[in-house]
């Protein structure tokens, strides 16, 4: 399967309220009507994390397919066309940011009830290849980020290879998604030698400033 990855602001007209409440219970019917739609799900960044201001992003969007031409196959077909001018609606479309990926489980533990998810944007360290960024990530600091004690699931989302063809320059290259049992819970974790480990080793294969949004994940389509 291929998974992409849609990070996205609000309309700057609308409240935050507004806007998770249209996603939630106006848009997400829109996209269920995508044909070859096999998985959906919504992340909103959690409303404690406007206190300081305006988050990386409002939220971000996973949709799965069953392969790069099934989704392909959906541009300029009524239920697409329908999903665009539903944006117009609640998202500010000049914020879009989005990612074709591979998944890679680190950490396969199970989603906890109520929970929050991280969402963390990646970039490769200027001068190192892809590839060798993606195996480093993977094997290398993975099990790193793995041994903070409060992270109950960690997938790597790396950016595909056919993303960079013909010389493109994708918007990120990966996602590191990770679940929690609540905030106090993460708060926790950032406090570990696991995780002064795995933020160090963090030089060695990024950009350094990882965007980073924390949500509440709903799944509308398992």
């Amino acid at each position: 399967m291929i998974k992409s990855i849609v990070f996205f602001n609000r309309r700057a007209d609308l409240t935050v309220e507004a806007f998770q409440d249209y996603w939630l219970n106006r848009h997400a019917d829109v996209v269920c009507r995508l044909p070859g739609l096999r998985r959906y799900v919504q992340s909103h960044t959690l409303l404690g994390g406007y206190r300081k201001g305006q988050p990386a992003f409002d939220g971000a969007a996973e949709v799965w397919f069953d392969s790069l031409p099934a989704m392909q196959a959906l541009v300029g077909t009524p239920a697409h066309d329908a999903l665009i001018e539903d944006e117009h609606q609640f998202i500010d479309r000049d914020s879009m940011r989005t990612l074709l990926v591979d998944e890679h489980p680190i950490k396969d533990g199970p989603l906890p009830e109520g929970g929050v998810k991280n969402l963390e944007i990646v970039k490769a360290k200027p001068g190192m290849p892809i590839p060798a960024f993606q195996r480093y990530w993977r094997e290398v600091h993975g099990p790193l980020g793995a041994e903070i004690p409060s992270v109950l699931r960690y997938i790597q989302n790396h950016t595909r290879l056919g993303g960079y063809a013909g010389g493109r320059v994708p918007p990120a290259d990966g996602a590191a998604i990770t679940w929690f049992e609540s905030v106090d819970a993460m708060r926790e974790g950032a406090r570990s030698t696991a995780y002064e480990r795995t933020r160090a080793d963090e030089a060695n294969f990024t950009a350094g400033h990882l965007p980073v949004i924390i949500t509440h994940e709903h799944t509308i389509i398992a």
